[in-house]
């Protein structure tokens, strides 16, 4: 936990096919600690979630420049995300929608106007594209430009196998020993891609450890088994830092869909990367700007009993 940071007893829940997120604003009820977010989102013993993302007040100190100065009055809403382990993390697609569902629902956003949204120490452009009958929102993301390669993803220099270097070739020695071709992306957070012909879990639950944990990215990585199915079109499955097997993930959509590129396996523009969870619709261009669209289904409301609060740490301690 980089800054302390205490919390109201409200809440917000929503998913985007199926990742779930606990949205809270800054308040005075409970402290963020590794093991209060490891309460807050057990799923039997507290309310149950994949992640924390906390709205900041404005002028949090969160709330910087690149110069180090306190941020303006611009409008940009700012946001502190956080693992169901306890561990902070730099954004995630759909915890960032569901945050942009959150503000809709609020009146502080409204369809069709985009606002800005800082988290990570980065800015990124959000929309309300459209509401369903059924409340279902269409959310887009500008995540920004990826960037491919090992420096990119937080990797070292070292343990590298010799071999094709390229765009999207880096090479390590696999859990058998054998070579394991490797796409590693930035999308504001940390990917690796492996691109495969088939995909299969026994091939995610042994590589998604082994990658996730592996020396060569010493802040842990997000995982992703991909494989291309036609122009235009990808499936992949999804082994998340500090969570583990997941069905959905908007970054792995993002990083998957620009490494693709990258690697000219896939052409730039609009491609639907398809998960367990549903699918993504993906904007690349050339110059590997990604833009995340897809659904998010607000779920509930609701206040922390006085019993689970008084199990936390009391943001007046």
């Amino acid at each position: 936990m980089e800054q302390p940071l205490s919390l109201g007893s409200g809440f917000f829940k929503g998913h985007g096919h199926g990742n779930d997120y606990l949205v809270f604003e800054e308040g005075e009820s409970w402290v963020v600690t590794r093991e209060a977010v490891q309460r807050m989102c057990h799923r039997t013993r507290g309310v149950g979630g994949d992640g924390i993302v906390a709205l900041l007040k404005p002028g949090h100190p969160e709330g910087v420049t690149a110069a180090g100065m306190p941020a303006p009055g611009d409008g940009t809403f700012r946001a502190r995300m956080f693992n169901p382990d306890g561990s902070e993390f730099e954004r995630s697609g759909n915890g960032l929608r569901i945050l942009g569902a959150y503000l809709y629902s609020t009146g502080r956003v409204k369809k069709g106007i985009g606002f800005p949204v800082e988290v990570g120490g980065e800015t990124v452009g959000m929309e309300i594209l459209d509401e369903g009958p059924d409340g279902i929102l269409n959310v887009s993301v500008d995540m920004g430009a990826a960037r491919v390669g090992v420096k990119a993803a937080g990797g070292t220099d070292e343990g590298w196998e010799i071999g094709d270097q390229g765009a999207a070739g880096y090479m390590l020695e696999g859990p058998a020993g054998n070579p394991l071709t490797v796409t590693p992306v930035s999308i504001g957070n940390p990917h690796c891609v492996v691109f495969r012909s088939e995909l299969g879990e026994s091939s995610l639950l042994e590589l998604g450890p082994f990658l996730t944990g592996h020396p060569v990215f010493p802040n842990g990585v997000n995982v992703q088994l991909a494989r291309v199915r036609a122009p235009g079109e990808v499936e992949i499955l999804i082994w998340e830092r500090g969570v583990g097997r997941t069905a959905s993930s908007g970054t792995s959509a993002c990083a998957v869909a620009a490494g693709g590129v990258q690697a000219g396996l896939l052409e730039p523009g609009r491609i639907q990367v398809g998960m367990e969870g549903g699918s993504f619709l993906i904007t690349v261009t050339e110059d590997l700007f990604v833009r995340l669209e897809g659904p998010v289904q607000p779920i509930c409301r609701g206040e922390l009993g006085d019993s689970l609060l008084a199990g936390l740490k009391p943001a007046t301690s």
